[in-house]
C-alpha cells in the first residue's frame, strides 16, 4: 500500500479517485487546493505519488509540484496531472518536471498503471505502462 496525493478541485472527480485507489488498496490523502495540499503533507508527511490536477485557483499544479517537492526534500516525488488542458506548452512544462500528464476523462486503468510504474520504476517507467494500459482497454 502507497501513499498517495491527489488534488483536484472538482469534488466529484477528486471522490471518484479517492474511491478507485483506496479500492486498490493504497492510502489517499485528497486535497482541492495547492495551499491545502501543502497543509495537509505538512500534517502527514509526504506522499509516494502525488496525482495532480493542473488548472486550480491560488497555484496551479505545476506550481505545487515544484512546492511539494521543495517542501518535502524529495526532488524525484513522482507525479502525474490530470488535465482537460491538453496543450503543448502545459504538456511539455510537466515533462520538463519529470511528471507524467494524463487528459480528462480519465482511465480509471490508465491512471493505476501509471501510479503503480511510478511505485516500481519511476518515471521511466510511467510511460510504458500508461501506453501498456491504453492497448490492453477496451474503449482505447
Amino acid at each position: 500500500m502507497a501513499q498517495l496525493l491527489v488534488v483536484e478541485d472538482n469534488a466529484d472527480i477528486l471522490h471518484l479517485i479517492w474511491t478507485q485507489m483506496r479500492a486498490r488498496g493504497h492510502q489517499v490523502l485528497g486535497a482541492s487546493s495547492g495551499p491545502e495540499a501543502l497543509a495537509a503533507v505538512e500534517l502527514w508527511g509526504p506522499p509516494q505519488v502525488a496525482v495532480l490536477d493542473v488548472a486550480m485557483p491560488a497555484m496551479d499544479g505545476l506550481e505545487l509540484l515544484q512546492q511539494l517537492r521543495a517542501a518535502t526534500g524529495m526532488s524525484e516525488l513522482p507525479a502525474i496531472f490530470l488535465s482537460a488542458r491538453v496543450d503543448r506548452e502545459t504538456v511539455e512544462a510537466a515533462h520538463r518536471l519529470g511528471a507524467a500528464y494524463l487528459a480528462k476523462p480519465f482511465m480509471e486503468e490508465i491512471l493505476y498503471a501509471a501510479i503503480e510504474a511510478a511505485l516500481t520504476k519511476g518515471y521511466e517507467g510511467l510511460w510504458a505502462a500508461v501506453e501498456g494500459a491504453k492497448h490492453r482497454s477496451p474503449s482505447a
